[in-house]
Parts: C-alpha cells; sequence; structure tokens
C-alpha cells in the first residue's frame, strides 16, 4: 500500500482522553467555586436566640427564643448554609442586665443600638454587621423564688508589728439573691465564702472569693470582691479626767475614780495630737437607769485617724451628792 497511513487512537486510549477532559472540567468547576464562595458577600442571617440575664427576682434564663435577623457581609459558605439551613441551633446569649429594659411584668428587650455590642455572640465570628431587620428583641424571664441576704466571710488575720486594721474587713456586693423552692429558702439567712487567711499583714489586700450556694438553690452572684484594710499604727497613752454630763439643775454627780488611763492606737504618721480634744464623761442618764450607780464611760471628740481605743477602768462607780 503507497502513500501515508492514517493512525486512528485505539478506542481504550479515546475513553481514557474524554474521562480525564470530564475531570479536569468538573476540577475547575470546583476550584471556581470555591474561589467564589471564599469572597464576601452581603446578605440576611438569622438565628434564634435564647437570653441569659441576671434580673432580679426571675430566672436566668428566657423561657423564649426570638429569631434575630440581620443584613451582614460575610463568605458565601455562611450564605449558602443560611439558604439551606430548614432548622436552625439555638444560641444562648448573656446579656449584661444594663442593656435589658422592663417591658411588662416578665418580659425584658434589648432596644436600638444596645444590640450592636452582641454581635459576634449573636453570628460568630467573620460576620460583619450591616443592618439589623430584627428591632427590639423581647425575652420572658419567668419569676422565681427568691430572698436577699447578706454575704458573711469567715477570716483569720494576724499583722506584722506596729499594723492593724483600719476598718472593717468589706464585700462587693455585700448581699446576694438567693433563688429556690420557698421551703429551702426559709433556712438560709446568709451566704458565706471560704474562710479567709491571711497572716503578718503589713498593707491592705483585696482580691475576688467564690460564694458557698447552699444545696438546692441558685444565687445571683457567683463570687464577690474583698477589701481588707491595714494601716500602720503608733500607741498612745494619757490619764484624763471622766467628767459628769447631763446633770439636772441641782444634783451632782461624783465619779470614782475621777481620772482614767486612755490607750489609742492612732494611724501612723499623726497629722495632729488626738489627746488634745478627746474627752471622756459619764451620762447622768444612765446612772439614774442603773441598779448599782455603775456606768460605762461615754466619749467626745474622737477625732480622726483612730483605729481603735480602751479606756481603764470599764466602768465607773457613780454617786449623787
Amino acid at each position: 500500500m503507497s502513500g501515508i497511513e492514517h493512525i486512528r487512537p485505539k478506542k481504550g486510549e479515546l475513553g481514557r482522553e474524554w474521562i480525564f477532559l470530564v475531570l479536569s472540567l468538573i476540577l475547575a468547576f470546583l476550584v471556581w467555586v470555591l474561589i467564589n464562595l471564599s469572597k464576601d458577600y452581603s446578605g440576611t442571617v438569622s438565628v434564634p436566640v435564647v437570653a441569659q440575664c441576671n434580673i432580679e427576682g426571675h430566672g436566668v434564663e428566657s423561657s423564649n427564643a426570638v429569631l434575630v435577623s440581620a443584613r451582614c457581609r460575610t463568605d458565601g459558605f455562611r450564605l449558602v448554609r443560611e439558604a439551606s439551613r430548614q432548622e436552625r441551633k439555638v444560641v444562648k446569649v448573656r446579656f449584661d442586665s444594663g442593656d435589658m429594659r422592663r417591658l411588662g411584668p416578665d418580659t425584658y428587650g434589648i432596644i436600638g443600638g444596645a444590640k450592636n455590642s452582641y454581635t459576634t455572640q449573636f453570628f460568630g465570628e467573620n460576620v460583619h454587621l450591616e443592618a439589623f431587620i430584627t428591632d427590639t428583641l423581647k425575652f420572658v424571664f419567668p419569676v422565681e423564688n427568691h430572698k436577699r441576704v447578706p454575704v458573711v466571710v469567715p477570716h483569720s488575720l494576724s499583722y506584722h508589728t506596729q499594723y492593724m486594721l483600719s476598718g472593717p474587713v468589706t464585700v462587693s456586693p455585700d448581699t446576694v439573691t438567693v433563688y429556690g423552692e420557698a421551703s429551702k429558702l426559709a433556712a438560709i439567712e446568709k451566704v458565706t465564702t471560704p474562710r479567709l487567711v491571711m497572716s503578718n499583714l503589713s498593707e491592705s489586700q483585696h482580691g475576688v472569693l467564690r460564694l458557698v450556694a447552699p444545696e438546692g438553690v441558685r444565687l445571683s452572684h457567683d463570687q464577690v470582691s474583698y477589701e481588707v484594710p491595714v494601716s500602720r499604727y503608733v500607741e498612745l497613752q494619757a490619764t484624763l479626767p471622766v467628767e459628769a454630763r447631763h446633770v439636772p439643775v441641782g444634783r451632782q454627780l461624783q465619779v470614782y475614780p475621777a481620772v482614767a488611763k486612755v490607750v489609742m492606737r492612732c494611724v501612723f504618721p499623726i497629722a495632729k495630737d488626738p489627746l488634745s480634744s478627746f474627752k471622756l464623761y459619764v451620762d447622768w442618764r444612765d446612772f439614774s437607769n442603773s441598779l448599782t450607780g455603775r456606768c460605762a464611760p461615754h466619749v467626745s471628740n474622737l477625732p480622726a485617724g483612730v483605729l481603735e481605743y480602751r479606756v481603764e477602768p470599764e466602768v465607773f462607780d457613780c454617786v449623787e451628792l
């Protein structure tokens, strides 16, 4: 046979070429889809929200869910999921009680711009809010049995030489709300923290303590902050006369002994001598109400900076002349 022979591809080779072409087209399509879905688009994002908030006298979680919708800018993947989602997962969002507005007996709402600070909690990361579609978020918080009780901090404190408490140990908040069954609330008069133990103190201390919740109840707070004020002191002593005050006209009251020893602990350094204005006296009204004539002394003109004082003796014998 003369001339050039035509070489035809085998049947199997032609099939493989078609498969490779189809796979290439599919891969190119997938890459195109991924690239485009990775870009940001504007669309509507919606999520059902259950509110959690510490509202006095009410449950901590709303009994209803509110569908929060907003126009957002986010990637295409999120918008595709939003469009195809038939059932949305409920999101629990903790709101600051200062942002809640009372709309009814048990109804509270997040109004206006207060919603903006919760965008991430609503919709998650990488979502840029353009505008809320839902205006007011109305949540129902059922009333719960509750009572207000003080917070007590048991403590064991010791101090470095010439240092002492310059005031009471304080906590904030100093009262909390307890929620639970009425029978359990009736037995609760206070809430405590673990014992605060500190030694060799030479400066004020502060920190946070967890609250110990009685079994079967809920507290409005999990913890409290505490303050232990500590100051350096100097001790002063003096012997001062004991006066008789409020004695009726025509009466005389004699106090024995007529003088007393006074020991003061004052904040160091001392700006002014506290003994220059300090006075001791026995009140006639105490004497007239006494069966024995023995009276405890009173003080007047106690200057600032006096941390504590003691008077010796602690009681005086009084006689009407």
